[in-house]
């Protein structure tokens, strides 16, 4: 049976931390759009930045709808789930905001991040979040972690 919890303390931040992959969700205010629903990576790419706060570094990829959603209604939803360890899952809803890598506030942003990010970085998507729930994330399947494609960081 999945909880409800008032803000991320320190037991979930270090659940977040831990976790090598998450996942990033948003979704158009219309009928007529569709979810996106997007895996993110790269070791020290998340930060948790306070009880209701986190962010994560945004690379160019294959597309930008993530950043198109955040400007038309913000609404985001990040879910984390344990691939090795007990199973758990955590999904953190929330209004988000892309802070361009160009802005002066990216600066400070960085600061709460456990490296700095690669060349590449496109913006800082910063996250208020305002519901913090989990599941038992039994379904999970346990997997290995090997190391991080370098793809990313060369393109």
């Amino acid at each position: 049976m999945g909880q409800v919890y008032e803000q991320i303390d320190g037991k979930i931040r270090d659940f977040l931390m831990a976790q090598r992959v998450f996942f990033v969700a948003t979704a158009p205010s219309g009928a007529d759009g569709h979810v996106n629903v997007s895996p993110k990576g790269l070791t020290d790419s998340f930060a948790v930045i306070g009880p209701h706060q986190v962010a994560y570094y945004e690379y160019g990829g294959s597309g930008i709808e993530t950043m198109a959603h955040l400007r038309e209604n913000g609404r985001i939803v990040l879910m984390v789930c344990a691939f090795d360890g007990p199973p758990k899952i955590y999904r953190l809803h929330g209004r988000g905001e892309a802070v361009l890598a160009e802005d002066p506030r990216a600066a400070e942003l960085i600061a709460h991040f456990p490296a700095p990010p690669h060349v590449g970085l496109r913006s800082i998507v910063v996250i208020d979040v305002t519901r913090v729930s989990d599941s038992c994330g039994y379904g999970v399947p346990l997997m290995s972690y090997e190391g991080d494609r370098d793809l990313l960081v060369r393109f």
